[in-house]
């Protein structure tokens, strides 16, 4: 499956990207039909072919009557709920509206339940975010990666007045992200709409190696004479190296927390549910807190394109009120998965591949322990078992 790369160098926006998903190949008889699926009367979608600085272009433009200036997140969850979009779309759509408004309540000092999206909880926002998530899901992609983006310079106008770019929430947003500024007096290139895009979908740095397939180019509004605004959005088969279960170093995101005021069974239980929401890894330590009192840490590991969904619910299954985020450096055996026989049954067996040429096998303990419980051996027995039995494969 091909993994796309974002190419940000001349910003992002939503429209931007949905332009870019259009040359790419998504349909744009699906992109015109996604307003009236998501319940909204009298908006209408056009997709038009534009050049900026002599390149070939898709541009998305809405034509909206008059609507909500803005709304709360639990607004905009509702018609995300109601749109029919899968599961996965839905939840990463989610994710995105909430790293916004997060990102609002923190930069305004209030809560999120008090929260009012202008720009963000607009129409055409909500079909950007919704529509660019749902587009890459169209076209069968699952991993997108960021290069550096650039963020433009000077000021714009917001509902809260004129602000620097990138405006503030933007720039809390693309925390983590590497940004440069510039060109000259090119205004804002990066839209929270794009920043947000950026947070929930990618999965790290652009890879070092990879194979290009196909590029298609999103056309921003404006058209200045000395360089394309647009962006360019590469599919690509990436190099063995940055594939998930491959050997090699890979870029992830680590989540930490400290909290002294939670049973240890709250505590499993909230790393069992990010477990299972998709986090690589959750460890639990004991440390010592302020006043000696003992607490546990809480580590996440997870893919970058995870993190604002996952600190939602880190933030709603623990009691902390505060999350440190840090990029990590992961590497990886290669490793497969065998299923092997062993006394009648099958156990699946993780198969890794060490740096010197020899292979080393684990047993998937359920499996194991399945096993044991239906033919009275002990697990000791089984696991040696499926080892044998995976060197003869």
């Amino acid at each position: 499956m091909p993994i796309a790369i974002l190419d940000p160098f001349s910003g992002i926006s939503g429209d931007m990207t949905l332009g870019a998903l259009i040359d790419l190949g998504l349909s744009a008889e699906w992109l015109m039909s996604l307003p009236q699926r998501l319940g909204l009367d009298g908006v209408t979608a056009h997709v038009s072919d534009v050049r900026r600085a002599g390149i070939a272009c898709k541009k998305v433009d809405f034509e909206i009557p008059p609507q909500p200036h803005g709304r709360h997140l639990s607004h905009i969850r509702k018609i995300l709920d109601a749109s029919g979009a899968p599961e996965a779309v839905r939840e990463r759509a989610d994710a995105a509206f909430t790293a916004v408004t997060a990102a609002e309540a923190a930069i305004h000092g209030t809560t999120m339940e008090r929260v009012h999206l202008h720009e963000v909880g607009s129409v055409d926002a909500i079909l950007d975010i919704l529509g660019s998530i749902w587009g890459f899901h169209e076209l069968g992609i699952s991993r997108v990666y960021c290069g550096t983006l650039v963020v433009g310079d000077g000021f714009v106008k917001a509902a809260h007045g004129v602000l620097p770019v990138p405006a503030p929430a933007t720039l809390k947003l693309l925390q983590g992200f590497p940004v440069r500024r510039g060109p000259d007096g090119a205004g804002e290139l990066v839209t929270p709409t794009g920043a947000a895009l950026v947070r929930v979908l990618s999965s790290g740095y652009t890879p070092d190696e990879y194979t290009p397939i196909k590029s298609g180019f999103g056309a921003g509004t404006k058209d200045p004479a000395d360089r394309p605004n647009a962006l360019r959005i590469i599919l690509a088969d990436v190099a063995a190296a940055a594939r998930p279960g491959a050997s090699g170093e890979e870029t992830l995101a680590m989540l930490a927390t400290d909290v002294d005021d939670m049973t240890p069974e709250h505590v499993a239980a909230a790393a069992d549910a990010l477990r299972e929401a998709g986090a690589l890894d959750v460890t639990c330590v004991t440390v010592a807190m302020k006043k000696g009192r003992i607490g546990t840490r809480i580590e996440v590991l997870c893919q970058e394109s995870d993190v604002a969904r996952l600190e939602s619910m880190v933030f709603a299954r623990t009691t902390t009120i505060g999350i440190r985020r840090s990029r990590v450096v992961r590497r990886a055996l290669a490793r497969d998965m065998q299923t092997v026989e062993v006394l009648g049954h099958e156990v699946r067996v993780k198969v890794s591949a060490l740096p010197d040429g020899r292979t080393r096998a684990k047993p998937e303990y359920e499996d194991v322990r399945s096993v044991a419980e239906a033919t009275g051996r002990s697990l000791q027995d089984v696991t040696t078992l499926a080892r044998a039995a995976s060197e003869r494969a």
